[in-house]
């Protein structure tokens, strides 16, 4: 069985188990943590997860982010002048803008809106926010709008609830529950 066979039937368990009333949001957050290499394979199985989370009777709703900059910055009034001067955006420096950063958070929280107590929403495409947002600030704004649970695709690694995006330097903790292909 391959990792990523591994991945899906884990997280297949995982979903499928009773889901208990009265968790907050950061209780309902799940991470599918796997290897930055293995991004293009997962995507194309996404559709299984999705299928696996409907046989364990629950709904599926899965936001694309991947895209999601280069959107935000196409339709911007001062895009022009934040190609030739990046530095005037704020957060640049920081690698986490400001501005695009609170669409970001905004936008998700609105097509989260649409999902029930019985529905996974699934965030995928968070390599794509690697130095322009906050993976960290996203799922800690948007998990309390989630109604039932809330999975985020995660190209990096966990070790003792530290979370590295893209196997990056500096990581951030979460109290997310983590599934990888290891099963650790």
């Amino acid at each position: 069985m391959s990792r990523l066979e591994r991945l899906i039937d884990r997280y297949a368990d995982h979903i499928s188990t009773p889901w208990p009333e009265g968790r907050s949001g950061i209780e309902r957050v799940i991470f599918i943590v796997y290897a930055p290499a293995e991004e293009l394979r997962l995507r194309v199985h996404i559709d299984e997860l999705g299928r696996r989370t409907r046989e364990a009777g629950h709904g599926w709703l899965h936001l694309d982010l991947t895209d999601a900059f280069p959107r935000w910055m196409a339709a911007h009034r001062y895009r022009d002048k934040y190609f030739r001067r990046p530095e005037l955006m704020s957060g640049y420096r920081e690698g986490r803008l400001t501005e695009f950063t609170t669409d970001l958070v905004q936008t998700t929280c609105d097509r989260i809106s649409a999902a029930t107590p019985n529905d996974v929403v699934a965030l995928s495409g968070m390599g794509t926010l690697f130095g322009v947002s906050s993976v960290s600030e996203l799922v800690e704004r948007c998990a309390p709008v989630v109604p039932g649970r809330l999975v985020v695709f995660f190209p990096g690694e966990v070790e003792n609830h530290n979370y590295r995006l893209l196997d990056a330097r500096d990581g951030w903790g979460y109290m997310a529950h983590a599934i990888n292909a290891d099963g650790t």
